[in-house]
Parts: C-alpha cells; sequence; structure tokens
C-alpha cells in the first residue's frame, strides 16, 4: 500500500519555506527525546549504531521524511519508500541515521534506491530485516504508511564517479542485507548508462559490473527480480551470480541460470578481477568481508581498490 509521495513532497516543500533553518522542524519532529537518542550508549554486548560509525562522514543536517510505501521484500525484510525534504540528497552506497519519534535507539540503515530516483520521484527507500533491535523492531511491528521519522545521511562507502574519471569494472560482492548499498551502486549504474548512452558517451565512460550475492536460499535474495533485468537490459554491462547455501526447495526456472549452489569461491573472484581497471565493494558480515579482502589482496587486487561496509 501506499500514500500519494507528490502530496508529502509538497508539503515538506512548504514546511521548508515556513522555517529558517530545517533543524527546528526536525526538532519538533522528534520530540524532546531525540537528545538521549543522539547520546545513546553502546551496550556492553553491541555496539550502538551511532558509536559505530561515529568516525565516519556525516551530513549536518537532519531531515524529515514521512513513510509513503512500505512493502515486504521478503518474510524478514521490510520496503520502505519515503518522501524526503527537497533539500535531502545522498551519494549510492551511503546510510542513513534513522531517528523515530518515541525510540530511544538511533537505527543505521543503508538506501537501496538510486540517487536518480531521488531526483525524479523525490522519494529514496530502505530494506530492513526483522530483528528485537528497536528500529529495525519498530519498523516490522509499528511503522506504517503516513509514519513521520528523521533522517541524516553518512558514510565513506559510496559510488559516485565523475565524468571526467577514467572507467571501472565494478566487482560488487554482498552477503545477506548487504545487498542494500550495492543494490543502490547498482541502480546508480545503470542510471549513468542510460545518461551516457541518451548523450552517445560524451558523459560517464562506465564498465562493467559483475555482482556476487550470497545468502541462505533464493527467498532470501533481495531484488533478485530487478537484479536480472538489470543484466537483461545490458547484457554487455551487466552479470551476476546467486549463490545460495542452505537452499531446499526447487529454484525456480528463471533464476537458475544465476544461481548456484555454495558460497562464492576465489575461482569466480580471479575471472573478475583485473588490478588496473576493477573497482570492488564488498557488504556483509565481518567474516565473510575479511574472508573476501584477504581473497583479493592475494589475487593481486590492491587494497585502495577494494571498499567494504561490515554490517552487525
Amino acid at each position: 500500500m501506499s500514500a500519494p509521495c507528490w502530496f508529502i513532497r509538497s508539503a515538506a516543500r512548504s514546511l521548508s519555506r515556513q522555517s529558517s533553518a530545517t533543524a527546528p522542524l526536525c526538532w519538533r519532529l522528534l520530540g524532546p527525546g531525540s537528545a538521549n537518542s543522539r547520546r545513546s550508549m553502546a551496550s556492553k554486548r553491541q555496539m550502538d549504531h551511532l558509536e559505530r560509525t561515529a568516525s565516519n562522514y556525516r551530513q549536518n543536517a537532519l531531515y524529515p521524511a514521512q513513510v509513503c510505501g512500505i512493502v515486504d521484500e521478503s518474510e524478514t525484510v521490510k520496503r520502505l519508500r519515503l518522501a524526503v525534504h527537497p533539500d535531502f540528497s545522498f551519494k549510492a552506497g551511503q546510510w542513513v541515521d534513522f531517528f523515530i519519534p518515541g525510540v530511544e535507539k538511533v537505527g543505521g540503515f543503508s538506501m537501496c534506491s538510486s540517487p536518480g530516483l531521488l531526483q525524479r520521484e523525490g522519494v529514496v527507500e530502505l530494506a530492513v530485516k526483522y530483528t528485537t533491535h528497536p528500529p529495525a523492531h519498530w519498523i516490522h511491528t509499528v511503522c506504517a504508511v503516513g509514519s513521520r521519522v528523521a533522517m541524516r545521511v553518512g558514510g565513506n562507502f559510496y559510488f559516485d564517479p565523475l565524468p571526467s574519471d577514467p572507467s571501472a569494472d565494478l566487482l560488487l560482492v554482498a552477503g545477506g542485507v548487504g545487498i542494500n548499498p550495492l543494490y543502490s551502486i547498482l541502480l546508480h549504474t545503470s542510471d549513468l548508462l542510460h545518461l551516457s548512452r541518451s548523450s552517445g558517451g560524451r558523459d560517464h565512460r562506465i564498465g562493467s559490473a559483475h555482482l556476487c550475492y550470497s545468502a541462505k536460499n533464493t527467498q532470501e535474495l533481495l531484488f533478485k527480480s530487478s537484479i536480472v533485468e538489470k543484466c537483461g537490459e545490458f547484457p554487455d554491462k551487466f552479470s551476476c551470480n546467486f549463490h545460495v547455501t542452505q537452499q531446499r526447495a526447487e529454484v525456480e526456472p528463471r533464476l537458475q541460470p544465476f544461481v548456484q549452489s555454495g558460497r562464492i569461491t576465489e575461482e569466480e573472484l580471479q575471472a573478475k578481477v583485473d588490478p588496473q581497471r576493477t573497482l570492488c565493494y564488498l557488504c556483509g558480515p565481518p567474516p565473510m568481508i575479511e574472508a573476501i579482502s584477504n581473497t583479493l589482496t592475494g589475487l593481486g587486487l590492491p587494497k585502495d581498490r577494494i571498499l567494504f561496509e561490515k554490517w552487525w
């Protein structure tokens, strides 16, 4: 179900004109408990998002947002569409601090949409897996169309090439919900390819993109239909392998050409690594990231061409 996002965007624009600064609006939206949220500390068992990302880049502005769509991306993941303030901006791969009125803990969720969707429709999307962590629990049990939150963009993990940058071949390696920022990067690359083609190649010089995506089973592979469609739309540019480690049901025929049983292998990575051209983005559980990073450096890929984001 969805709400009219255009109406929410119009309201956001009118609010921005009424206020001399965004901050007072956000404080009203968040309520008096938000100051405590900013200062919430990590428990002994699990580090808090704000503490874990304290050294990362963050925008100064905190923007209001309103939920205008919710769908079940899988049995355990909900996908939110949020109408945002007209000044909101982000780079493909970045995340948001997610402030919820009445919830002390601050969430941290990567965008799974492209900057192009924000420009076209004034919305961003998040895909959030169910956990008992308060922000994720709120999204799965309380959040509804019309719910109001606030968001602040952060993160040093992004893909934002300039038209003058040399062409690079992307290797995207995802584990579980670590697909979110990489899907944003894949969609952004698709948008840049469309731009390049419409300009006759005068804009960005885009290389290829290969996605290695590992999950327990095909039900847990988020965005799989869209990813397959992108590979069909740009067969000379995009390719992907879905790796499933606990698949019991029969794989759908349309997915069979892309699905492999077992974990991502060194052989697959080696076939996609060119030390001069490959730029690798990794996102997933820390043990997986460390193992893949070690494999890639062993294959000769320089460390400064291996970018990663670890999600706990």
